[in-house]
């Protein structure tokens, strides 16, 4: 049985732990590479990066940063896209407002204030029901070993993002559009705006996540790319 590439784009502060579970449970259907995003400092660096990991064609799975290096890729190298599944993010560029408080936090992080992911913004991550888990542990471990110079670099990449709303309607693969139901980073509306923008994209709310469902409900995520990865190539998706 053919295993297609599958390119794995973990979100800010995250690594290989993101799609752990996803790597283990798509292994017969495809073969996952988790994207190393700490080494660049723009989406087009990154995108690079991505883009010499395979040759060929390649399906591709972006989670919030994760997401916008893979609408990257799409402008730059689309037709070697077999289907794009994108998680927890947005097609809009940063407004005014949130591009003021990221220099905010990057000039404190500069001045030696980094602190990864603390407590405090576990709730802006994570579904309340996993706040005392041993899950918070992971993710703020996951940002400590991601680190403050790495985290400096992939907020310059994610403040020079552009509005890629304009460029959904030219995808034309068969397209996963997914979100936690409780994502305050990323609220449901953007994944909603996305889906419809995309010709034929399927669009799923995840109950009892946040902004990380590839962690919170590994089961159904891996789930919903099983299903993506086996839908037939020259058909689109059914939205639900």
């Amino acid at each position: 049985m053919h295993r297609p590439p599958l390119i794995l784009l973990p979100g800010l502060l995250c690594d290989t732990r993101l799609w752990r579970d996803q790597v283990a449970g798509l292994a017969d259907l495809a073969e996952p590479v988790v994207a190393d995003l700490t080494l660049d400092s723009s989406l087009g660096e990154m995108a690079a990066r991505v883009l010499s990991l395979v040759p060929g064609r390649f399906a591709l799975a972006g989670l919030s940063m994760g997401g916008y290096v893979a609408l990257e890729i799409m402008r730059r190298a689309g037709a070697r896209v077999e289907r794009l599944a994108l998680f927890d993010t947005s097609a809009r560029a940063d407004t005014e407002e949130a591009a003021r408080q990221r220099r905010g936090l990057m000039s404190l992080t500069r001045r030696g204030a980094f602190r990864g992911v603390t407590p405090r913004l576990l709730p802006r991550l994570l579904h309340p029901a996993h706040l005392e888990a041993p899950l918070a542990a992971e993710v703020m471990e996951m940002a400590e070993r991601v680190g403050r110079d790495a985290f400096l670099r992939q907020q310059e990449a994610i403040l020079g993002r552009p509005d890629s709303r304009g460029d959904l309607a030219g995808i034309a693969v068969p397209t996963l559009v997914a979100a936690g139901e409780a994502d305050v980073l990323t609220p449901p509306e953007l994944a909603r705006e996305i889906a419809a923008g995309i010709a034929g994209a399927a669009l799923h709310l995840l109950p009892g996540c946040g902004h990380l469902p590839s962690m919170e409900a590994p089961e159904a995520v891996t789930a919903l790319l099983r299903d993506w990865l086996a839908a037939p190539l020259q058909g689109a998706p059914e939205e639900t």
